[in-house]
């Protein structure tokens, strides 16, 4: 037998499986990247006794889980952010460094200061992520001028969905009010431009930050952020999201490699691929087509993400009444009629639909759709999911039932926003329900939970923290009855977000004949228990049978 076809014993100190089944167990035997059973040491006997196996007893000490599943990143926009500053509200925990929390208007504007003053080179300009105005105020146009008046300076909203520009940087990219017109999601005098608006100015420097060399550092970056956190497989929620076949070369480049102990799922961005001029049948041609490119580690589907409302963290999501507490109103990315030609589209052809919705309004729109598209086509196992899933009502989560949808959640809304939405924006009773996991749990509303990375950190055991305990950034606990169960948080990030990926018979848990995907802990997250559950230290990870050991700072 050939040495390829050897079989490998992992023994551990503990292995958690996912499956109700078979729980626990202390081995698993691999053989050319698949799992061929889970037991211990005498139940593999029988495989053992036949075939050539070596035993590696290297996780000996150490816990075993499905490696982890975080089903919408965005790696693109990953690539594009990581090579930038972060400056950021919370801390954030990279693989090669800690970003120290600013939480002040003259603290950010300070940080930017200090920032452009050790850039050696005079024309190069300065892209700082991570502004958010609850925290740092309103920064405009006027005092990033402030910052430099030849040097470009960008301040790039938290949300990824908003820039702030000074006067150098329209300059740079050659915009004025003549050639930007009539756009609603433009405030030239402040600098600003956000939603849809964004594109407006973001094409005119993409040039710059897709450049090959910064791209391809980023998305070095981003493989090293993904592998701290313990995935074995990633959803990319919004394939071409800038342009296609750029991203799909440089993401072929970088990730389909033995360096890269991932899988990616692409998940095509339906609105960005219709654009203004393309119709939804040349995007959904285009997007039938996808599939014959996929290698064994980057993979098309039958996926395809759609929107309905703006941004969670620059509160521009859709609110049903009572609205915000000042009164302002949220916004579209593609207005109701564009949103439902294009979901009829891709449901008609039997697509999976995953719809980015963050308020109720935005989140009841999306369901109106889905109960219509049923009404005139009825389809059964039709995946239909809301992404993110920021605000809603308890009547949405058992008509989300009713209708067969599924949600996969940001939790993490509730941790860095909770507290400041509460004061500014929502009041305390909707800013405290913000991703209502335990409501969909009694529903029996299939539910993952996601990054969007770097809408949160990629760390999938914080993500669970926050769901198990829905603490906020200021200590308080939010709508305690809203909580996941321990066990619950876990399978939200391995069986059941390989469910939203429509992976469940491969990823996601431990039995025979699935990939060989584990997380590598160094404690047992089920010991530690849900209070210390973001705090368990990830070793790394085995990849198809190959170990991965993590880079830590």
């Amino acid at each position: 037998m050939s040495n390829s076809s050897k079989i490998t014993v992992f023994t551990a100190r503990k292995i958690h499986t996912m499956e109700p089944a078979l729980p626990e167990a202390t081995a698993i035997a691999v053989r050319d990247g698949r799992i061929l059973e889970v037991g211990t040491l005498e139940t593999l006997q029988p495989w053992l006794d036949l075939h050539d196996y070596e035993r590696d007893d290297q996780f000996a000490d150490k816990v075993l889980l499905p490696g982890f599943i975080d089903p919408h990143l965005h790696p693109t926009m990953a690539a594009v952010l990581l090579p930038m500053y972060f400056i950021t509200a919370m801390e954030w925990k990279l693989p090669w460094e800690t970003v120290k929390p600013v939480q002040s208007r003259q603290a950010y504007l300070s940080r930017l200061k200090e920032i452009e003053a050790g850039m050696e080179d005079p024309d190069e300009p300065l892209f700082a992520w991570g502004y958010h105005r609850n925290w740092h105020g309103e920064i405009t146009r006027n005092d990033l001028d402030g910052i430099s008046a030849t040097r470009p300076v960008i301040a790039w909203h938290r949300s990824f969905h908003e820039v702030i520009v000074n006067s150098a940087t329209l300059k740079w990219v050659g915009l004025d009010a003549e050639n930007i017109g009539d756009n609603p999601q433009v405030d030239l005098p402040n600098g600003r431009f956000y939603e849809m608006g964004l594109r407006v100015i973001v094409n005119n420097f993409m040039g710059y930050l897709l450049a090959p060399d910064r791209y391809a550092q980023g998305l070095k970056r981003m493989r090293d952020v993904v592998h701290f956190g313990g995935h074995t497989t990633i959803g990319d929620m919004a394939t071409g999201l800038f342009y296609l076949d750029m991203e799909w070369e440089m993401t072929k480049s970088v990730l389909d490699n033995d360096e890269t102990p991932f899988r990616v799922d692409l998940i095509p961005d339906g609105n960005s691929l219709a654009g203004v001029e393309r119709k939804n049948e040349d995007a959904l041609a285009l997007i039938k087509s996808l599939p014959e490119r996929n290698t064994h580690r980057l993979r098309f589907g039958d996926h395809v993400k759609l929107f309905t409302d703006g941004a969670f963290f620059s509160q521009l999501m859709q609110l049903n009444e009572p609205g915000y507490i000042d009164g302002h109103h949220g916004e579209w990315i593609m207005v109701p009629e564009q949103f439902e030609d294009a979901a009829r589209a891709y449901w008609n052809e039997g697509y999976k639909i995953h719809v980015h919705c963050t308020g109720d309004l935005g989140l009841e729109l999306a369901l109106d759709v889905l109960e219509k598209l049923q009404w005139e086509r009825p389809r059964f196992g039709h995946r239909y999911t809301i992404e993110h899933f920021g605000l809603s009502t308890p009547e949405q989560c058992r008509r989300l039932k009713e209708l067969g949808g599924q949600v996969s959640a940001n939790v993490y809304y509730l941790y860095e926003l909770g507290a400041v939405y509460a004061r500014e924006g929502l009041g305390h009773e909707r800013a405290s329900q913000m991703a209502r996991l335990g409501s969909l749990a009694r529903a029996g509303v299939p539910t993952a939970l996601h990054s969007d990375y770097t809408m949160a950190p990629a760390l999938p055991l914080n993500s669970a923290w926050v769901a198990a305990n829905r603490i906020n950034a200021e200590g308080e606990v939010m709508a305690e009855a809203e909580k996941l169960t321990l066990d619950q948080a876990l399978r939200a990030i391995t069986i059941d977000a390989a469910h939203i990926l429509g992976r469940e018979s491969e990823i996601g848990s431990l039995r025979a004949g699935k990939m060989a995907d584990f997380a590598v802990l160094e404690a047992d997250p089920y010991e530690w228990g849900a209070e210390r559950l973001k705090d368990v230290p990830v070793w790394g990870t085995v990849f198809e049978g190959k170990p991965y050991k993590a880079n830590r700072p």
